[in-house]
This record gives C-alpha cells, structure tokens and sequence, in this order.
C-alpha cells in the first residue's frame, strides 16, 4: 500500500511539475500583457516536435537544448506579428485569437508530422529504474524534477536579480509608469512572450519524453495550466508554481481510489479555493490581470 500511494503521488508530483512549469509561461504572459494565451498549449507541441526532429542529429541533450530556443523565436514573432495587435483591448479579442492559433498550431504540427503517435527516444541510461522496489523511480523521472527546479530556480533569479527581470516585475504593477520612466515596453513584452513561450518548449521536451508525441499533446496540459493559475492566485508566481504542484499531487492521489474523477478533482480543488479564498491562495488583494 506504501509503495502503491508514493508511486501516485510521485506521479503526481512529475504532471505537477509538467503543469507548473506551463502555468508560469502563462502566468508571465498574463502578468504583463493581459493576454489569455490559449496557444500555449501549441508552443508546448511545437517544442517537443522540434526535439524530436533535431535529435536523431544532435541527440538528446542537444535537442532539449536548442528546442525550447527555437520556440521562443517562433514565440516572439508571433507576439510581433500578431499578439501585439490586441494589446490593450477587451480580453475577448487576445482569447479568441489564441485559441484560433491553438487550432492552427495542432493543424500544422498534424500535417507535417502526421496525426499518429510517436515514440520520443530519450537515453538508455535514463530509462531504467534505480531499484526494482520503486520501479517507478527511473532516471529520466527524476531528471525531470531536477530539470523543472532547475529552471524555476533560474526563472526566479532572472526576475529578481536581472534588469529585465526587474522591469517585467515593475510592468505587471504599472505597465505605464514604466513606459514613462523610459522603458521600451513594445521590447519588454516580446522578451516577455519569449521568455514563457520557451518555458512551454521546455515543458514539450520534458513532457514528450514521458508521455510521447501527438499533435494534441498541450491540449491535455493547457487547462490544467489555467487552473493552477487560479489555484495558486492571479499576480503569484510562486502561487502559480504552488498551484501546479499540488494539483499535479491531487489527481495522482485521487487516480488511486477514485480513477474516474482523476480529471475533475482538480476543477473541485479550483472551486473550493475560490470559495474561501477568491483571490486565489498566494494571490494579491484586489489583483485583476
């Protein structure tokens, strides 16, 4: 019994990391732009089908590299080319044309990779299990987990200890007060986009690796995203991490005694911290965008 509870919960615990680390992306999107990205999702795919292709000839390590970059370019033209469009408008506008890029992405991602499920190959010395009592805890797992603190530590260092993490931080207070103060805030967004869509590139690698390769791979990871945005709290970073794993734990508990309720715990969780907690739980008072 042990044994089954701490294989969900590290189960749990790796979607949770999957999660977390798309819902920062969205966050930091969010944050600063007021936009709802629902093409996020696609990043992720797009990322993940870029590895796929670069490693039979740069291998593994070099695809998980140059992946997630090759995202974030395609990240900020995007952003350059159309996001940008519907700043400052009703947030219905950003939502229905990421949502409308979502389609395109998996449509595009369909049609030049084919509509059938692909193995992602990762190292043999990752793929076998520590000990054949937790046969579970195999060395790409736990490759992951490391890999994800690795990257929300740097995430957190970027926008606490860089100067254009610090002018992120100060765009998501007042985005005017900075433009005024001399900032290029046209600049500043892009960057920004960039900067989650390559966390989302990076979640495809990852996510690939464990899970393997299909079109629709972010559509499965997309909404649990949102809700560990809520969760967590609108405004919080480290809230939005917080709401990503414990989500992740959640369904990987439940998918022990409850199976059939894996996906709809998490939609429970988000509606019984709305109702103590509206602000979500590291949420900012008052904090809209």
């Amino acid at each position: 019994m042990t044994q089954l509870i701490l294989f969900n919960v590290f189960n749990g615990l790796i979607i949770g990391a999957f999660y977390a680390l798309m819902a920062l992306g969205l966050s930091l999107i969010l944050n600063l732009s007021g936009v709802i990205n629902f093409a996020h999702g696609g990043f992720l795919a797009l990322g993940a089908y870029i590895a796929y292709s670069l490693s039979p000839h740069i291998g593994f390590w070099g695809a998980l590299v140059v992946a997630p970059v090759a995202t974030a370019v395609v990240g900020l033209v995007v952003e350059r080319v159309l996001i940008r469009r519907v700043y400052g408008r009703d947030p219905l506008y950003s939502l229905l044309l990421t949502f409308g890029l979502a389609y395109i992405f998996e449509d595009v991602l369909r049609y030049i990779w084919g509509a059938q499920s692909v193995p992602f190959p990762i190292p043999p010395a990752l793929a076998s299990p520590l000990s054949p009592e937790y046969f579970f805890l195999t060395g790409y797992r736990l490759f992951m987990v490391a890999l994800v603190a690795a990257a929300v530590v740097a995430l957190f260092v970027i926008l606490n200890r860089t100067k254009l993490g610090i002018r992120i931080r100060a765009g998501t207070q007042d985005l005017e007060t900075v433009n005024v103060l001399g900032v290029n805030v046209r600049i500043l967004r892009n960057l920004n986009f960039g900067l989650g869509t390559y966390l989302a590139g990076l979640a495809g690698v990852l996510a690939a690796g464990m899970l393997g390769l299909q079109p629709t791979i972010g559509t499965s990871l997309i909404m649990p995203s949102f809700v560990a945005i809520i969760v967590g709290g609108l405004g919080s970073l480290p809230g939005t991490l917080l709401g990503g794993l414990l989500i992740g734990v959640a369904s990987g508990l439940t998918t022990m005694f409850f199976p059939s309720a894996t996906e709809a715990v998490m939609y429970v969780m988000m509606g019984l911290v709305l109702l103590v907690r509206p602000r979500g739980l590291l949420g900012e008072e008052g904090r809209v965008q």
